[in-house]
């Protein structure tokens, strides 16, 4: 079972609790569904762990079960569960600023960064133009407000630390990611060409997984180490954040395997060029 599973597991035991020792005496979870409109199935799925309570659905409980001074301490419970598995619905649901924002706030915090991404550029090395086309891929998926000059502002906001000999990126892509036309290709040709404007800077040591190097992992999905402290990773659904240290361990445990089927300076860049030949052969 996951951190998130038990946390989740841990709220549903608290709900249980919280209906089966009602002051006023135990409620049914039939007769606490008729109390809130809800059906039964709903009270069972939150109760055993296998739905992820709002803080709606928190407040309601509480006032159904009689107990509404507990409300405070069950919104910590559930941010303690969103604050490492945040899923896009939510996240997104106000557009992608705010998530581009509190990336920043840790951004701010950390001065030694790994990065691995697979299958587009690593966002702090992302054009403007690349950045908005793959804001607006996401936020089609998920259905999500558009504020992409916003999030864009703010993703550009972020990469200032590359300026900064305070801080070090080790960043690892795979060669596949300098392929994908997830926008049109003279962006993807911009985008390619601010690659290789990285090599060679100070604060940034770029290595790049080629297509046909031997890998003793498969290489997966795309994470962000911030001083190996806290593991941020992607996935279709949700965006999970990893603090405790034998999680951290493991991924960078991961980057260094990674790390040692790619190429750097010369090499890099000839596979980047390689790439930009492809899509614009001008």
């Amino acid at each position: 079972m996951t951190d998130f599973q038990q946390a989740r597991a841990a709220l549903g035991a608290r709900l249980r609790e919280l209906r089966t020792s009602r002051p006023g005496g135990r409620l049914t979870g039939t007769q606490l569904a008729e109390r809130l409109g809800w059906t039964q199935s709903k009270v069972s799925k939150l109760e055993r762990g296998r739905q992820t309570a709002t803080v709606e659905d928190l407040q309601r409980w509480a006032e159904g079960t009689d107990q509404p001074e507990v409300f405070g301490e069950l919104r910590a419970l559930l941010h303690g569960i969103e604050s490492h598995h945040r899923s896009w619905r939510r996240q997104l649901a106000s557009g992608h600023r705010a998530v581009q924002e509190n990336l920043n706030v840790q951004h701010a915090q950390s001065t030694v960064f790994h990065a691995w991404q697979n299958a587009m550029i690593v966002g702090v090395l992302q054009t403007p133009d690349y950045a908005r086309h793959i804001f607006s891929c996401y936020a089609d998926l998920h259905r999500s407000p558009k504020d992409i000059e916003d999030a864009v502002r703010a993703r550009m906001q972020r990469q200032q630390g590359i300026y900064d000999h305070r801080r070090k990126y080790h960043i690892l892509m795979w060669e596949a990611a300098l392929y994908s036309l997830v926008c049109p290709p003279p962006v993807l040709v911009g985008q390619l060409d601010r690659l290789t404007g990285a090599i060679g800077m100070d604060t940034v040591k770029l290595g790049i997984v080629p297509l046909s190097a031997p890998v003793k992992i498969p290489p997966a999905s795309g994470f962000l180490i911030h001083d190996e402290r806290l593991a941020v990773v992607e996935t279709w659904h949700a965006e999970l954040w990893i603090e405790d240290a034998d999680s951290v361990a493991t991924y960078l445990r991961t980057w260094q395997t990674l790390q040692k089927s790619a190429v750097y300076g010369a090499d890099a860049h000839r596979i980047i060029n390689r790439a930009r030949h492809s899509i614009s052969p001008r």
